[in-house]
């Protein structure tokens, strides 16, 4: 019996994770990953840039991240939640301080619940200019395989189409293909300790 998309996807998710678990040196090479997805020329003209704040072995960004908050750049964070259909989804947030935060889901910080949608800190996908995206495994061509929640694919699906989608990964978590379904969006750029992938829309 042949194996089924979700199967493959499985199989090569295992893969990858065991990879990025296996990565040496993930501090040094993060601040390489982190300080070359700055010097982009998307980020400079960026005024809204989401990060992400990393857990388990994630290519690590805190450190940068509070750099950045000194910066003239609004620096937003994601934070696990569910829509009113009870859907996971991320949502957004201005981050002027890390004293906002505490450890929520999986350990990652967080602004605490009883402020989750606080006006003036909440942001819409709509205001993003530039994003950060983790993931377990990608390609060359932006294909992209996440945790299999589907909390990025949601919000992927509902920023601006000028919006560039920057994806960070240590050069151990490259495949030759990642298995996309037609709900996947593909990045249009990659970034690794050793290079700068830019990708097309299609993943072609």
């Amino acid at each position: 019996m042949p194996l089924t998309t979700m199967d493959l996807k499985k199989q090569q998710r295992s893969s990858a994770y065991q990879a990025r678990n296996r990565q040496q040196n993930k501090d040094h090479l993060s601040q390489i990953i982190c300080n070359t997805f700055i010097a982009q020329e998307s980020y400079q003209q960026a005024e809204t840039i989401m990060w992400y704040l990393h857990c388990r072995s994630e290519v690590r960004t805190l450190e940068t991240v509070l750099l950045q908050l000194n910066s003239s750049k609004r620096i937003i964070i994601p934070y696990c939640t569910t829509d009113i259909d009870g859907q996971n989804k991320l949502g957004l947030w201005w981050l002027e301080d890390i004293a906002e935060l505490s450890p929520g889901t999986w350990g990652i910080l967080e602004p605490p619940k009883i402020r989750w949608g606080e006006k003036g800190k909440e942001v819409s996908a709509n205001e993003l200019d530039l994003i950060m995206v983790p993931g377990v495994a990608f390609d060359r061509h932006g294909g992209r395989l996440g945790n299999g929640a589907g909390y990025y694919d949601r919000l992927l699906q509902e920023v601006r189409t000028d919006t560039e989608l920057t994806a960070v990964c240590f050069e151990s978590q490259l495949c030759s293909k990642v298995i996309m379904e037609k709900h996947d969006v593909y990045m249009n750029k990659v970034i690794t300790e050793l290079n700068t992938f830019h990708c097309k829309a299609n993943g072609s």
